[in-house]
């Protein structure tokens, strides 16, 4: 997003001294850590640039599983995702829109995609493999990037959940992994204009597809840590990412909290993304301002 000067620059960076502060008092992902972080990103009314659009991936399921805990029985070091979503014209929280994520696990696997591998010859899949095809998701999936079919029903670190009065959302996950092609990442979709039902979300429209991403340092920290250490998939730099626009958060880097002697005690990730509530944003098709990438689409994205 937008760099920030004068009187917002220095809100921010209160905010930022906050976060640290608490994050070295107690455990990084603790309630005084969370609430500094918001206050953070709370801190200017300053308007934001349009965060960076991204294909959906190979790896989309809309499964509309509400929940703030998105883990299950995945294994790694503890991330918090702080995610805000404001209307870029406004400048405005989005209020009772749904903010969803999905992402690869510590070996570079997706939940229902688990006999895909990550691309490395590694990634083995959790018990035996699934008997017969796998149960249809809700709404299908399919977008930019050359959709694969799933291969099971597993639905670990895939997550939605619906913004509150300032247009916050809170998820908690494991640091994701790697796997052949990409930068360690994780996948977002903001809908707007639906609603929360019994079965999911019903309505409205897609308006924000996007990626989120890790500064190096924090990524190179986990690599001698389990089960990150077992991941012997080569690993792409953000960098060399072939998706990663080299915006900072405008185009997705997130803003990371953590002890950096001991990454493994957990980690905040947080971001305000700035989108228009009117668009329709799938990611199908390559992103804005660009061809799609002209790496294989499994795995891709």
């Amino acid at each position: 997003m937008l760099v920030l000067g004068g009187a917002a620059g220095a809100a921010a960076l209160a905010g930022a001294g906050a976060v640290a502060h608490a994050a070295d008092r107690q455990s990084a992902t603790g309630a005084g850590a969370l609430d500094a972080v918001k206050a953070a990103a709370s801190a200017s009314d300053a308007c934001m640039r349009l965060t960076t659009e991204q294909i959906e991936g190979p790896y989309y399921i809309d499964h509309a599983l509400f929940r703030t805990d998105v883990t299950e029985d995945r294994t790694g070091i503890p991330l918090v995702l702080v995610l805000r979503a404001i209307d870029s014209a406004t400048c405005k929280p989005l209020r009772d829109s749904a903010v969803e994520i999905w992402h690869c696990d510590a070996s570079g696997v997706y939940s229902g995609y688990t006999q895909t591998g990550n691309g490395g010859g590694g990634g083995t899949p959790p018990g035996p493999p699934p008997s017969g095809p796998p149960t249809p998701p809700p709404g299908g999936g399919g977008g930019g990037g050359g959709h694969q079919t799933p291969t099971d029903d597993l639905t670990w670190l895939r997550g939605i959940q619906m913004t509150d009065h300032q247009g916050f959302v809170t998820f908690r996950t494991v640091f994701p992994g790697w796997y052949t092609g990409r930068a360690v990442h994780v996948h977002t979709k903001v809908h707007t204009g639906g609603a929360r039902t019994r079965d999911g979300y019903s309505g409205g429209h897609t308006c924000h597809t996007g990626q989120f991403y890790f500064a190096e340092d924090a990524v190179r920290a986990t690599e001698g840590i389990a089960p990150y250490s077992a991941n012997t998939t080569a690993r792409v730099t953000l960098d060399k990412d072939m998706l990663y626009p080299g915006t900072g958060t405008q185009g997705g880097l997130l803003k990371l909290v953590h002890d950096r002697r001991h990454i493994e005690r957990g980690v905040i990730g947080y971001l305000t993304m700035a989108v228009d509530p009117a668009a329709t944003h799938d990611g199908d098709g390559p992103p804005p301002g660009g061809p799609a990438p002209s790496a294989p689409p499994s795995p891709a994205a």
